[in-house]
This record gives C-alpha cells, sequence and structure tokens, in this order.
C-alpha cells in the first residue's frame, strides 16, 4: 500500500472503528508511526576502517618478473594484494600451476586479484592472442577462479577508439555484447568483471553507461587516478562517480600543468602530484570500503592534450561543469621534467631502478601517511 493510505486513509479507518477487524492493534499502531529516517552511515567506524594495500604489477614492468617473483617481492613490503594485471606474468595457465600459484600467494598472506586486456573485439589495441573476445573473457574468467580472485579486470581499448567509426559509443556496444554472452560464466564462477577508465578510452559517465547496460549485478570498475586526467577529469570528482561501482584499482598521482593549448598531464609516485590523497581515501571508505587500494605507478613521461582546440571536442563529450574542476587541478601545477637514465647507466637498469623506487616510495607514502594497509 502507498504511504499516503497507509497513514491518512487508514488513519481514517481506525477513527471509524473498522479496523479491528482486519489488523491487530500493534499492526495498526505501526501504520500511523511517522516513517524511519534512512540511518546514517557511522562516519566515526568508517574512518576507523583498515583499507587493504596492495600494488599492481605493470608497476614494476621492466623487471620482467613472473607470478612467483611477483609475489616475493610484494611479499617484501608487506603488502596485503597483488594485482597482476596481464595473463602473461604466469608460467603457465594451465589450472595446475595456477594453483601453485594461489598456494604459494596463501602462503605469503596475499590475496590476488587478476586481470587481462581488450575485450572489445572491435578496439584498436584487440589482441586475438587468447581467442576472441569471448574465448578471452572465460579464460580469464577461469584463471581469476582458480587464484581466488573476486574479479577478473578487462578494459575496452584506448583513447584511439574514439576515433574509430561510430565513435566510443559504438565500441561500447560491441563490449556489452561480448559482457552479456559471459554473464551465466561469471555468475557461475563467482566472478566479477572489473572494466578500467584506461588510456582515456572513456569519459567515467561513458563506463558507466556500458556497466548499466551489460548488469552491474556482475560488472563494475577497475578504477584509475592517473587515467581520470586522460579524459580531463578530476580524480576525485571521477571517484565519486565511479565510487559506487568499484571493485578493484590502480591507482597513481597525477601532476597537471596548464600549457597554451591546453593541459600536460605527467604520472608520479604518491604524494609528488596533485591529488589530496587524505580527501580520497576519506571518499574511499564511504564509496568503496572493502575494494583494496592498489598502487600502479608509471612515472617519467608526460602527455599533452590540446582541449582548448575546438576539434579537440570532436571526440570527447564536453561537460563544463567537469572540465571546470580539472582546470581548477590544472591552474594549482606545475611542469616537472620526465625521467631520463643518468649518464653512463644502461637504460634498462635505470629503468628497473626508477620503477622500483616510485612504487616501494608510493607504498611507504601509502602506509606512513595514509595508514593504509592490514599487514
Amino acid at each position: 500500500m502507498s504511504a499516503d493510505f497507509s497513514r491518512r486513509s487508514f488513519g481514517k479507518t481506525l477513527t471509524a472503528g473498522a479496523v479491528g477487524a482486519v489488523v491487530s492493534p500493534l499492526l495498526a499502531q505501526k501504520l500511523l508511526e511517522p516513517p524511519a529516517k534512512p540511518e546514517k552511515p557511522d562516519i566515526t567506524l568508517l574512518a576507523n576502517t583498515k583499507i587493504k594495500l596492495g600494488m599492481d604489477n605493470f608497476s614494476v614492468r621492466a623487471m620482467g618478473w613472473k607470478a612467483a617473483q611477483l609475489l616475493d617481492y610484494a611479499a617484501t613490503l608487506k603488502l596485503d594484494t597483488l594485482f597482476i594485471s596481464d595473463l602473461d606474468a604466469y608460467e603457465s595457465l594451465d589450472d595446475a600451476a595456477l594453483r601453485e600459484v594461489k598456494k604459494k600467494a596463501d602462503d605469503l598472506g596475499l590475496a590476488l586479484y587478476a586481470g587481462s586486456w581488450s575485450i572489445c573485439p572491435t578496439s584498436t589495441v584487440f589482441k586475438n592472442k587468447w581467442g576472441t573476445a569471448e574465448e578471452h573473457v572465460a579464460t580469464g574468467i577461469r584463471v581469476a577462479k582458480t587464484l581466488g580472485s573476486p574479479v577478473f579486470r578487462v578494459v575496452l581499448g584506448t583513447m584511439a577508439d574514439r576515433k574509430t567509426e561510430g565513435g566510443i559509443r559504438a565500441r561500447i556496444a560491441d563490449t556489452v555484447k561480448v559482457l552479456h554472452a559471459s554473464k551465466t560464466r561469471a555468475l557461475d564462477a563467482g566472478v566479477k568483471i572489473s572494466i578500467e577508465n584506461h588510456a582515456g578510452d572513456m569519459h567515467s559517465w561513458e563506463l558507466i553507461d556500458l556497466i548499466e547496460e551489460a548488469g552491474k549485478d556482475f560488472v563494475g570498475v577497475n578504477i584509475d587516478s592517473g587515467n581520470a586526467a586522460w579524459t580531463l577529469e578530476d580524480p576525485i570528482d571521477l571517484l565519486e562517480r565511479l565510487g559506487p561501482y568499484t571493485n578493484c584499482s590502480s591507482l597513481r598521482d597525477d601532476m597537471v600543468w596548464e600549457t597554451p593549448d591546453g593541459c600536460a598531464v605527467q604520472w608520479t609516485a604518491m604524494g609528488d602530484g596533485l591529488i589530496d590523497w587524505k580527501k580520497y581515501v576519506e571518499r574511499w571508505r564511504l564509496l568503496c570500503p572493502n575494494v583494496p587500494i592498489q598502487i600502479e605507478t608509471i612515472s617519467g613521461f608526460s602527455k599533452k592534450f590540446d582541449y582548448k582546440k575546438p576539434e579537440f571536442w570532436e571526440h570527447y563529450d564536453k561537460r563544463p561543469d567537469v572540465l571546470a574542476k580539472f582546470e581548477a587541478l590544472a591552474g594549482r601545477g606545475h611542469e616537472i621534467a620526465s625521467f631520463k637514465a643518468p649518464a653512463g647507466v644502461d637504460k634498462k637498469k635505470a629503468d628497473q631502478d626508477f620503477q622500483r623506487e616510485q612504487i616501494e616510495r608510493s607504498i611507504k607514502y601509502c602506509r606512513d601517511t595514509l595508514g593504509l594497509g592490514i599487514r
């Protein structure tokens, strides 16, 4: 019955003395009571919620490590989770080999998160090395289930897909078809698909549309704070939209600065950029407290976005309120130099040292400054 009937009309019935034959006095009294106000989250309890801390293996890509080595490294950093975001990091995708990886992770006290690449068959970066898009998803779900990962992270593509025939909306539709074909398999396995806002492919609202169309009962977001800047979105603003859908993460800091035609973006170690991480974590605790914060440092280079040129918006969705928040962020930034290998040092060795320094310093910042981590 409607709230109007239960209080007004039913009250008249009570007055007429007819209610005794219909309901008990206790129920009648309950119906006359004003509706209870929704309970607010216990802010104190949330503030004390411990968030798991982990890393994305792409942070140390120059090392060329496989799963076992990555687990050993994550253990030395005393992490709670290890996100292995590509299938090539495993020696074998056979179930027996994957179970050995799972056993080692369990022995080290590490929870595993699994991921891979594009599942959009029409994306400019789709690879057929894992078969069709549907076969790729099927393999990923099996890998995730065997490893005990609650998700299988995938991507649609990159910003180049915005310029393909039909634009990003066509690529979203193609991805949704793959997800619909994979739904039963994912639900049966108890594995959720996690789609990243990746390399400028989708604005946050476009990713939300994808998830809603595919089915949020089995599809969520792998949130990437660095990639927020590649769609000209403030990372905290993006978190407000994507947080309720988030089930995995790949986070890093952003430095953004103004240029004559727009801005430049350079990803940085945690604490070296513009993101207010204390505020970010505060909002995280409210929006997705059970999702680990996993760091993916990709530092050392910048990318320009000439969004002040009209032609830029031919392939992007301009929302003035969102852009204003991003421009406020850029207005606080300053140019930083790109990474260069020191003179006389082997480039590969320099890259390895740089990547390890960036992730290790970021983990220390997360633990010491933000209070993240269980261990």
